[in-house]
């Protein structure tokens, strides 16, 4: 029997509806950063829920979910969003619905590790029973410009350190690329700027993951062209399913388009999605597909090391 797993992307924007119409008064959200998270916290869980009625069994939430994408700029009081990734709010809030709907949820969110004080991008995986299974920091943080404005992530958190003290559920022996064992299969994760990296995707997929999410933010023409190139090709490289996911629309007050484009791809090209809303897409992955070798070609065995491969 054919084993398909049924899953659900996110492609949303901040939900939280009081953002201040222009940059200069964006310092008037400090005090409110546990309502700006909660509005998106819950705004996801309801999300979740059309996506468990529909038949998911696993949930991918976009980068950075809890806020809006607030690397466009330099400003310190967005640090006070980060959260201990396991046992905060937000986790907290997650195990519940995770065990309620019977879903496997990945949250992308923005971590402050309470043992060392640093901050991370960070993706937390939990099980339909509601245990956090572990957690993916992203590996590559970016700092630049492109045509339509600026990102300054290095501000704000560093990239993974390796220590992320994951479980029996992570079978991967590198240390910064874990691949996690769920009940619906191997899941590994690479967040934004990772997935442009080859060694993001090879290292997941030789350590035995089935599907990759790619929770991102992103903008630009560059970015938009190279977007589903780089995940089909690193889908029939690798045997793997890969799922890029984007917010779509502008956020206020800044303004920026993020093109969306959310999609998933397996060896044999892009897979069919439908949307369940404007902010939810579902596509069916068969696992059984993922056999190697069926595009003719050994790349293992004909690998020549003394001309660098």
């Amino acid at each position: 029997m054919t084993r398909t797993i049924r899953i659900a992307l996110i492609e949303t924007r901040n939900a939280f509806a009081d953002m201040p119409p222009s940059v200069d008064e964006l310092d008037s959200l400090a005090p409110r950063l546990n309502d700006l998270r909660l509005a998106n916290v819950e705004h996801h869980v309801e999300l979740a829920r059309v996506a468990a009625a529909a038949g998911a069994q696993l949930i991918g939430f976009g980068e950075l979910f809890t806020g809006p994408y607030f690397a466009l700029e330099r400003r310190e009081f967005w640090r006070g969003l980060a959260e201990d990734a396991r046992d905060g709010p937000t986790a907290t809030r997650l195990r519940k619905v995770a065990r309620e709907l019977g879903i496997v949820i990945v949250a992308p969110l923005y971590e402050l590790d309470s043992q060392t004080g640093k901050r991370f991008n960070t993706a937390v995986v939990i099980e339909r029973t509601g245990e956090v299974l572990g957690i993916f920091r992203k590996v590559h943080i970016p700092a630049g410009e492109n045509e339509q404005g600026s990102f300054h992530e290095t501000f704000y958190y560093e990239g993974s350190d390796g220590a992320l003290r994951n479980g029996p559920a992570n079978i991967s022996a590198n240390a910064h690329y874990p691949v996690f064992e769920t009940s619906v299969g191997r899941l590994g994760i690479a967040i934004c700027y990772d997935r442009h990296f080859p060694a993001s995707v090879a290292s997941l997929a030789a350590n035995g993951a089935q599907i990759l999410l790619q929770p991102s933010v992103t903008f630009g023409a560059t970015s938009r062209r190279m977007w589903p190139l780089e995940a089909e090709v690193d889908a029939l490289r690798h045997r793997v399913y890969v799922c890029p996911s984007n917010r779509r629309g502008a956020e206020a007050p800044w303004g920026i388009e993020y093109f969306g484009e959310t999609a998933c791809f397996g060896p044999g090209g892009r897979i069919k999605m439908r949307r369940e809303g404007p902010d939810l897409l579902l596509a069916d992955l068969e696992l059984d597909a993922l056999t190697p070798g069926d595009s003719g070609w050994d790349l293992a065995r004909d690998a020549r090391p003394d001309c660098g491969d």
